[in-house]
């Protein structure tokens, strides 16, 4: 055996040797190459970057009725002794996820199409099977080992090549959960809704409502004349249909772990749900229609028509309907004794600046320019209170400027303070809890209802909120979510 050769088996038997553990939830043996302090820094890490990009939603008493349902689970799994935090994201995103070392996040959104407690211990539970079987420890580690294994590949071979396939085959065999890891969350979930006093079947139950979101997302599309859009969620029961022989399997050895009366709480969930916004927040800015309303910064700002919103922490992004053109706005401090024409040229970092001029609008100074370079960009910059919101567009594949240029000039012409009308538009739409009475359809309710839509897409929203969807009608006596 050469000694590159040699040197590459030792490095293999030594990651078989050091990076084998017994998984705590499993029992099987995992490669790994983090131990469990490694798991609870790294969970440190990621934890204070997503906080960044993901705003804690602000109702500490939901917090807390979150944390205390998610701990519950979590204290009857396989990992009871490391600490858990719940956080709920103040976001309309259908998502929740995992981080390793028990950093649990689930998005209000989710949480208005849930129906009762055992739903929301459900989805959590299904979050903490992923910490206590480490799958995204087991990624890492393979990851990291496909990493190493291409770099001895490279050196014993002589081949620089060798590295880049080897990362890339590694990047792909450990590419998102997967169906097995899922469902093995799925399983140990419902093992830990078991040992907690709730029904196990209402890991079923959140399936359906996530597969009744699909149809939905797809019937409008359909009405729409677009293109399916792709689930929301990071993978959760993505991959099996609700009546699936596995899922029924995995989850069904819990059913012998339920003692008693298992915990429902339908309306001590709902009366938390009181009052949540549904969709945009005040905090995070409204969307209505092509206008963006932000009450606390106490600004609007208007998109063309056809555009579409991403509304981020970090910036709000309006788009072409084909993606190819882009506005984007983010927010820094202001300097007094900066002019708007000096901060652009300080942006700029030392390049040159075109057809430069200065912007007044509504009571506020600003200063637009052309930014040359391939490709060009419009940038400009907006002075309101204490801060600069800066604007860039641009255009993506090659195209001129020219031909979205009034486009990016009218998003940035648009901002302006907010009026005292708009003041209103500027607060998000919330659930309410009513009681059905006799009489009452989800026909006659929309009709009170502020979302915008016909009444047949209002109606399909009702009902999808309430695990109504698509033709489903409530009961007299029932507890429902409406939108006001």
């Amino acid at each position: 055996m050469k000694w590159p050769e040699f040197s590459l088996a030792l490095l293999l038997a030594s990651f078989l040797l050091t990076g084998c553990a017994v998984n705590p939830a499993t029992g099987r043996t995992n490669f790994v190459m983090m131990s469990e302090q490694q798991e609870l820094d790294l969970g440190r890490r990621y934890n204070q970057e997503i906080a960044k990009q993901n705003p804690r939603y602000a109702d500490e008493k939901l917090q807390a009725y979150v944390q205390e349902v998610g701990q519950k689970v979590a204290s009857h799994s396989h990992r009871g002794n490391i600490p858990y935090h719940f956080t709920v994201v103040d976001s309309p995103d259908i998502n929740a996820f995992a981080l390793p070392g028990g950093y649990i996040y689930i998005h209000r959104g989710l949480l208005g199409y849930l129906n009762s407690e055992a739903e929301l211990a459900a989805v959590l539970g299904h979050e903490v099977g992923h910490v206590t079987a480490r799958h995204s420890v087991q990624q890492q580690s393979q990851s990291t080992a496909w990493n190493i294994l291409g770099q001895a590949v490279a050196i014993g071979t002589g081949v620089g090549a060798a590295a880049d396939l080897t990362n890339a085959l590694g990047t792909t065999f450990v590419r998102g959960y997967g169906r097995d890891m899922e469902l093995e969350a799925d399983g140990l979930g419902a093992q830990y809704l078991a040992r907690s006093g709730y029904d196990p079947q209402a890991m079923i139950e959140v399936v359906k409502v996530l597969k009744l979101q699909e149809e939905f997302a797809r019937d409008q599309a359909q009405r729409e004349g677009k293109s399916t859009p792709p689930s929301s969620y990071h993978g959760l029961f993505d991959t099996h249909p609700d009546n699936d022989t596995r899922l029924q399997q995995v989850v069904g050895p819990a059913k012998a772990l339920v003692g008693g009366n298992q915990v429902v709480n339908r309306e001590v969930f709902l009366q938390h749900l009181e009052g949540l916004p549904f969709g945009d927040s005040a905090e995070t800015g409204v969307r209505r229609g092509q206008n963006f309303y932000h009450a606390e910064l106490d600004f609007t700002l208007h998109f063309p028509d056809g555009w579409e919103l991403v509304n981020r922490p970090d910036a709000v992004i309006t788009h072409s309907a084909d993606q190819q053109a882009f506005v984007a706005m983010t927010m820094d401090g202001r300097k007094p004794s900066v002019t708007p024409a000096d901060y652009l040229r300080q942006k700029a970092g030392g390049r040159s600046l075109a057809m430069e001029e200065s912007l007044q609008q509504s009571g506020l100074q600003g200063a637009t320019a052309l930014l040359p370079g391939n490709p060009a960009r419009r940038v400009a910059v907006v002075y309101k209170d204490d801060k600069a919101y800066l604007f860039v567009g641009a255009i993506r594949n090659g195209a001129s400027l020219e031909s979205q240029d009034q486009h990016f000039l009218s998003v940035i012409r648009s901002f302006r303070a907010l009026n005292k009308e708009e003041l209103a538009l500027a607060q998000p739409l919330r659930l309410h809890m009513i009681q059905v009475k006799p009489g009452q359809t989800i026909a006659s309710l929309v009709r009170e209802s502020k979302l915008p839509g016909s009444q047949a897409e209002l109606e399909n929203r009702i009902r999808l909120l309430n695990n109504l969807y698509p033709i489903g009608e409530p009961k007299p006596g029932d507890w429902l979510k409406v939108v006001r």
